[in-house]
Parts: C-alpha cells; sequence; structure tokens
C-alpha cells in the first residue's frame, strides 16, 4: 500500500524576483485602456488596498507579503521532508508554454526522466533583472523524473475512465511550464537540494482564455475581447480525478506527496475589480471551507464562478481537494498570504489523515 502526503502551495512569478518588482502586474494593468478611468487614480481603492500601497507603491508590503509566503514554503518543506516521498506529483497549468494552438489537452502528464531548465532566462517580467537567490542569469537547475510512477498514474487514470494526454519530453524550443518550475524553485528555496522524484500533471486551467490571452494580460493589452477559446474542464471533473488519482497512488507501492500548485483569485483575470484586485471575498469563502475539510465546496464551483473570481487556477487545487477528500485527510498547516496589490491571494497549506 502507498503512503500520500498532500500539499498546496503558489508559484507565483514575483517571487523569483526582487521585491521592488512585486507589484509589477497591478503596475501593468493600471496602463491597459480597459480599466476604468477612475480605478486609475490610488484615491478610488479600497482602503486595504491603499493602506497595501502606502507611500513606497508597495515597497514596504513586499517585504512582509514575500516573508510570509517564503516561510510559508518553508514549513511545507519540513513536512515533504519528514514524510520523504518516492515522488512529487505536481498539479499546474500550462499558460501558453507547452501547449498553444497545436494542442489544448484538458489533462496531460509529463512522463520524463529529468527536468532541465535555465529559469532566469524566460522571466518575462523582469528580463535580465537580479534574482532572489542573486544567482546566474544562466544556472541551469536540473530535477529528476520519475518515469515508473507518472507511466503508473497515467494508466491508472486511463482505466479508471480519464483521457489523459501524457509527453516524453517538453516541447523543444519551449519553455517547460513555470507552474511546475517555480514550484520547484520555491520548494527549495534555501537551495540545499530537492532529491525527490517529480511528475508534472498539467490542468488545463486558463481554459476560455489560454489561446486568445497568450496565458497572461494579453486580454489587457487589447480593446477587442476577441472569441473566447473552449472552456477548462469542469471542477467536479478535477474533483473526481482528484479522488481517482488517490485510489490509485493508495494501491501503489510509492510514498507520494500531492501537491497543487497556484495562487488563489488572480487581479488581472478579475474583469469585476477592474482588473486591479484579485476577488478576495471568493478566496475567503473558500479558505472557510478549505479549513472546515469541506473539500465538496470546491467540486461545487461552476467555470462561470471560478471565472468571475479570477480562480481559473484553483482547479490544481479543486484535483488536491478531490484526493483529499477521497482520503478523509483534513488540513493540519494553513497559511493564507491576502493582498490587494500583488497579483493573487496565496494559500499554503498540508493535509494528514483525520485524527
Amino acid at each position: 500500500m502507498g503512503e500520500i502526503l498532500g500539499v498546496g502551495v503558489t508559484h507565483h512569478p514575483g517571487f523569483l524576483g526582487p521585491e521592488e518588482n512585486l507589484a509589477y502586474f497591478l503596475e501593468e494593468t493600471l496602463r491597459s485602456a480597459r480599466v476604468p478611468a477612475h480605478l486609475k487614480e490610488t484615491r478610488n481603492w479600497p482602503a486595504p488596498m491603499q493602506a497595501e500601497w502606502g507611500a513606497d507603491r508597495g515597497r514596504t508590503s513586499a517585504s512582509e507579503h514575500r516573508r510570509r509566503v517564503v516561510d510559508g514554503f518553508r514549513a511545507v518543506r519540513q513536512r515533504i521532508d519528514a514524510f520523504r516521498p518516492d515522488f512529487v506529483v505536481i498539479w499546474g497549468d500550462d499558460q501558453y508554454e507547452q501547449f498553444t494552438e497545436d494542442c489544448i489537452p484538458p489533462f496531460a502528464v509529463f512522463i520524463l526522466d529529468e527536468i532541465r531548465v535555465q529559469p532566469f532566462q524566460s522571466v518575462e517580467y523582469s528580463p535580465g533583472e537580479r534574482n532572489a537567490w542573486g544567482e546566474p542569469v544562466d544556472k541551469t537547475f536540473c530535477w529528476r523524473g520519475h518515469r515508473e510512477g507518472a507511466s503508473y498514474l497515467t494508466q491508472g487514470l486511463i482505466e479508471a475512465g480519464f483521457d489523459i494526454a501524457y509527453a516524453y519530453r517538453f516541447r523543444p524550443g519551449a519553455r517547460p511550464p513555470h507552474s511546475f518550475v517555480n514550484t520547484l524553485l520555491y520548494l527549495d528555496y534555501d537551495r540545499t537540494g530537492f532529491d525527490y522524484g517529480v511528475v508534472p500533471f498539467h490542468v488545463n486551467c486558463y481554459g476560455s482564455t489560454v489561446v486568445r490571452s497568450r496565458g497572461g494580460l494579453g486580454h489587457l493589452q487589447s480593446t477587442e475581447s476577441g472569441v473566447r477559446d473552449p472552456s477548462a474542464p469542469p471542477p467536479w471533473r478535477c474533483f473526481e480525478l482528484g479522488r481517482a488519482a488517490a485510489r490509485i497512488l493508495r494501491d501503489s507501492p510509492w510514498r507520494v506527496a500531492l501537491i497543487a500548485s497556484s495562487s488563489w483569485s488572480h487581479a488581472f483575470l478579475t474583469e469585476k475589480t477592474g482588473w486591479i484586485h484579485p476577488d478576495v471575498e471568493s478566496d475567503q469563502r473558500l479558505l472557510r471551507a478549505l479549513r472546515a475539510g469541506d473539500y465538496t465546496a470546491f467540486r461545487d464551483l461552476t467555470i462561470a464562478e471560478a471565472e468571475a473570481a479570477g480562480q481559473h487556477e484553483i482547479f490544481n487545487w479543486v484535483c488536491l481537494a478531490g484526493a483529499m477528500y477521497e482520503l478523509g485527510y483534513q488540513p493540519d498547516y494553513l497559511e493564507y498570504v491576502e493582498t490587494y496589490i500583488f497579483n493573487s491571494d496565496k494559500c499554503l497549506a498540508t493535509f494528514a489523515p483525520a485524527r
């Protein structure tokens, strides 16, 4: 019988760079002609947002925001090390990186021997800038995969009725999805090494905007709304996939950490806030459900609700919620870092069997 650890983290790219860049997404968004004119003036922002912005354009707040998230990653890493997994499965989303006009699969497993990448050469929000660790811009990182575990999980899901795409390599010339790469960089924030097998598991979270917006702020760089792309897989399907993955890996010979990697509501995806701050209220509702172990609140989301709240990436967490529901696990560590100016609310958590 296998053993499973549940983990939730963020892969927010802002933490790769210096703190003065952490509000990059907000500053870029404010340049968009689609943002209502009155929201470009700080005096019209919500009071908590004005306070976070302060007199230094968020520099002071950035330091505390990073500290809390990094401390959360350290706490999660301690629990992973104590668990000693044979491999980790990372539910993450591709944002027009590996999957573009050629093919957008709802789910895809990367069955790899290794992940080799130079992440600091593809940071679009601050190319050439120093990174948070002061490491060379051309530094290469390499993590080992786990082909046997990835293939086993994929086959098990196919037999359970899930049509899972899979790939034995990343597409040449295209960067590996930052949802996986950043997760690994942050889980090794103190650079002690991360010697666990890695199985990247893509979930098409961005669905209706992935091609139209190029997985980013494309919808804000044009006054044209464009044609919607077909949607992401519905939350109930992600939830059932998570349940099936838990059953399959519970019956395996391995110790596996199931990791959901994403921030929650994203400001640049939330039209009802003028795209300038996350939907904090919707995130708080999910947070209350998570604390209570009410995972069906994630299952019962609709695509329309998630997209209206800018919670596109929450579908990674919906997979995790399904797995924890299946296993009867409860959160045993949870850190929620709320923000109005740093693009997205972040949650970091681990899950263990109910006592």
